[in-house]
């Protein structure tokens, strides 16, 4: 039988090597889209998320379920650069509201440019987002287009409540959250547009406006609340050089992680009232002690096995998440059955290549959910 870490070694080459061709696929059509002429400090700076050094998984996962359930990828390719702006512009009001410094190892936006600038940018690439979903009406047809749109309505819908989520535990100091409480905001703010979204626009595209989405969604679900763990997890021990963003990160915003609830709950009563006050103040407010402050909550998580537990809360997600895509493959059609999405997309490619490329988007989902726990980034 082949271990968890067995399956890494060997998948992991395969899962860096798609997000690598369709992260240029993606890339080179979402420049190809923004306005070249630009006022100052706004389209121009749109581009600058997406082309620093990053994975461009959620683009990669719309592409590889297309692929892998009988569609085109080049029919998916403008839905896949609609995952990528609207990802990027979350990014950027992201960065806004946590007062993040680092963002793929170079200053944030707001850090660089100020907030004002920032938050126009942000709005900005959500807008070319929105261009996107609108052209898929002339791609993919006026049914199509519609359940793509509907997708991308429930995805910012659901992104943006767990994000209040999220922001409404630190503002009101809430230090009474279970891990039910944590995982109900991963659905929302992490599952879903990370992965039930992506997933969800490439099996339409590639079944048709017709076809039952929520197929997928107990995969997205489980690999999305396993994702948001392992950042969390490498916001406070991973590697500064191969993570891209600020080291315990978390501590000095406040945000509710697993390991941080673990914590509130295992500590005793007097370190638990020194959490509380270290989470009652602003960043701004705690003043030079602070990093002993934020030391000596990583030293206690480190004492509670917090993080310990965490781990093994992912690897009981991912160890699911596999599980449940297994599952949904193994009742979709082989790869050699043929393409369902209408055409053969005029690319010149032939059976061969659309059947090795689906085999390999295939490989690719299964190879996933231990990918998603063993990176370091």
């Amino acid at each position: 039988m082949t271990t968890p870490a067995g399956r890494t070694a060997l998948g992991a080459p395969l899962v860096e090597r798609v997000l690598a061709r369709y992260r240029e696929r993606t890339l080179a059509e979402l420049l190809r889209h923004i306005p070249e002429q630009s006022p100052p400090y706004l389209y121009d700076l749109a581009a600058d998320y997406p082309t620093r050094p990053c994975k461009g998984l959620r683009a990669a996962l719309c592409l590889a379920t297309c692929a892998a359930f009988g569609g085109r990828p080049e029919r998916a390719l403008n839905p896949a650069v609609t995952v990528e702006l609207f990802h990027n512009g979350f990014l950027v009001h992201d960065d806004i509201q946590d007062g993040s410094e680092l963002r793929r190892g170079e200053p944030t936006l707001p850090a660089r440019y100020g907030v004002e600038v920032a938050l126009n940018v942000g709005n900005a690439t959500n807008l070319l987002g929105l261009r996107r979903v609108m052209a898929n009406r002339r791609a993919l047809g006026g049914e199509l287009a519609w359940r793509l749109f509907e997708e991308t309505e429930l995805m910012c819908r659901q992104s943006l409540e767990g994000q209040a989520l999220e922001i409404a535990w630190i503002r009101d100091n809430v230090c009474g959250l279970t891990s039910a409480d944590y995982y109900r905001m991963c659905l929302k703010k992490t599952s879903w547009y990370t992965f039930l979204y992506p997933c969800r626009s490439g099996l339409l595209v590639a079944e048709g406006a017709g076809t039952d989405a929520a197929r997928l969604d107990r995969f997205g679900w489980y690999l999305g609340a396993a994702f948001q763990i392992q950042d969390d997890v490498l916001n406070l021990v991973g590697a500064a050089e191969e993570y891209g963003k600020e080291i315990a990160g978390d501590l000095w915003e406040g945000k509710r992680t697993l390991m941080l609830i673990q914590l509130l709950e295992r500590a005793t009563p007097a370190e638990r009232a020194r959490v509380v006050r270290h989470l009652s103040l602003t960043r701004a407010q705690r003043g030079p002690g602070a990093a002993e402050e934020v030391a000596w909550l990583l030293d206690r998580m480190t004492a509670y096995d917090c993080v310990a537990h965490a781990r093994e809360a992912a690897a009981g997600l991912v160890a699911a998440a596999a599980r449940e895509i297994e599952a949904v493959l193994a009742g979709a059609p082989a790869a050699a059955d043929g393409r369902r999405d209408g055409g053969d997309g005029g690319d010149g490619s032939t059976v061969g290549e659309d059947a090795e490329e689906a085999a390999e988007a295939r490989a690719f989902l299964l190879a996933l959910p231990d990918f998603v726990v063993a990176r370091g980034r």
